[in-house]
């Protein structure tokens, strides 16, 4: 009787532990600011769809339906077709009747690594090869894997495409992944993030942390690399990720050219005069007006930015277990907020001198918007500036943001609690407004910098 007594009482501690485990609520980073924020970091050359790149194009149809054990180049087909087409965004139409096998060559223009991605719908289901080189392999219900391959410009290889169900096209996508810059260069050829790539050299995902983009970059998916572009949540959510036991959700709210003292400005934020100007606080239209006249109302306003998308950012959360069933019932808390913003607002002396009061503004502002008064807050600079710069529009902006860092004493309530990266050692010699040139290594390690900042901020809860 004892025995079982105990069996019980062990039995329940086991549930309660896993009730308060499961109770744990996600935790939930904001991200925001203009396009660098969105993300303009490539992952490889972008793909294309295929065309002219491959010459002679012939479908061979053989009896029977697809059979692994089967050598096709041995035996005669039961009908061929030349096709006057390949690629482009119109199937050609292929005769049926059978297995069908597509071959031809291919030459592409400029040496490089490529990738093939043949098919579309059910004609993705197939095995290709190039030069002799099994580049793709996709069998019915299962994901595709692709291995790259190294082609000189101006050569032409043989290829052949087989197709595993009646579906069969000649539709497809040609991807160059050696490309300067890109994300698929770094990690693949150059061995750097190698936690973003399986041991095949696919590209992968944690399904510990996720993705959640509004407004612009808008998307759902556990993290890792999805579409053409990164931008600084990847690197950011590894890191918070890895130092977070609680499942992490990266809420992503963002819009390209936009000004902190105009798109972006704070609830309640005041009208100010500038060398004879009027510019608006939240709410007003226009921009700006001369001193003495009756402004002429735009369809835009002061803040409306910061409306949209601090809104949709409410949406989600208002909706989280709809928008995330696999997290039902645990809730959510939101433990910072991440912001990278500020090159629209150096065209204009009069927002640049107001950066810094919008900027502390903002951060005092987001965490009364979302009832965090203790949420961490990191700010990241333009990359293009330095320190030790001339005086200009820039530098006002770069001191602004680097004054709110808590550090500096000058703001003692951001003591702990707000930090700054400085961006310029980690830009690759490219600017906020050429967007780093695309060089997926900046969104990277400014991400990944975001992310060592915050996971600081959030060790000096646990020292106190």
């Amino acid at each position: 009787m004892l025995e079982k007594k105990i069996i019980f009482f062990k039995i329940c501690l086991f549930l309660v532990f896993q009730s308060s485990a499961v109770a744990k609520p996600v935790k939930v980073f904001i991200l925001s600011g203009q396009s660098n924020m969105v993300g303009a970091g490539k992952v490889d050359g972008g793909s294309s769809r295929w065309g002219s790149q491959f010459i002679d194009p012939i479908v061979s149809v053989y009896s029977g339906e697809y059979d692994a054990e089967v050598d096709y180049d041995s035996i005669e087909p039961v009908k061929t077709l030349k096709l006057d087409a390949f690629g482009g965004v119109r199937p050609t139409p292929y005769p049926g009747g059978g297995t069908q096998v597509t071959r031809g060559f291919v030459q592409v223009k400029e040496s490089g690594i490529y990738e093939f991605r043949p098919g579309y719908a059910g004609s993705i289901y197939n095995v290709m090869e190039v030069a002799g080189k099994e580049v793709h392999r996709q069998e019915v219900g299962q994901d595709a894997m692709r291995t790259e391959i190294k082609l000189e410009g101006g050569n032409k290889v043989p290829f052949k495409i087989t197709y595993f169900t009646k579906q069969a096209n000649g539709l497809g996508w040609i991807v160059r992944l050696d490309v300067p810059g890109a994300l698929s260069t770094m990690v693949k050829f150059k061995g750097m993030y190698p936690y973003l790539i399986d041991q095949n050299r696919q590209w992968i995902s944690r399904d510990d942390v996720w993705y959640r983009g509004v407004v612009t970059a808008v998307g759902k998916w556990p993290l890792g690399v999805s579409g053409g572009r990164i931008g600084p949540e990847l690197g950011f959510g590894h890191v918070v990720g890895d130092y977070i036991d609680d499942p992490v959700l990266i809420l992503k709210t963002s819009q390209g050219n936009r000004s902190l003292s105009w798109d972006f400005l704070t609830p309640g934020s005041k009208q100010f005069e500038y060398k004879g100007k009027i510019y608006a606080g939240y709410k007003e239209t226009p921009l700006s007006w001369d001193k003495g006249t009756t402004p002429n109302p735009i369809n835009w306003y002061a803040g409306k930015q910061y409306d949209d998308c601090m809104g949709a950012a409410h949406d989600v959360l208002d909706n989280f277990d709809k928008e995330f069933p696999h997290w039902k019932g645990r809730g959510y808390k939101i433990e910072g907020f991440v912001w990278w913003q500020g090159d629209k607002d150096r065209y204009k002396e009069a927002h640049a001198v107001k950066y810094e009061k919008n900027l502390v503004r903002l951060i005092k502002t987001l965490r009364a918007e979302f009832n965090v008064p203790k949420a961490k807050f990191v700010v990241a600079t333009l990359g293009q500036t330095a320190k030790n710069a001339q005086p200009s529009n820039d530098k006002l902006i770069l001191d602004a943001q680097l004054a709110v860092d808590g550090a500096t004493g000058k703001y003692p309530e951001f003591k702990g609690n707000v930090a700054t990266v400085y961006t310029h050692p980690l830009s690759q010699g490219g600017a906020s407004n050429s967007h780093y040139n695309g060089n997926a290594q900046t969104y990277m390690d400014v991400g990944f910098a975001m992310g060592k900042s915050m996971v600081e901020l959030l060790k000096n809860n646990i020292k106190k």
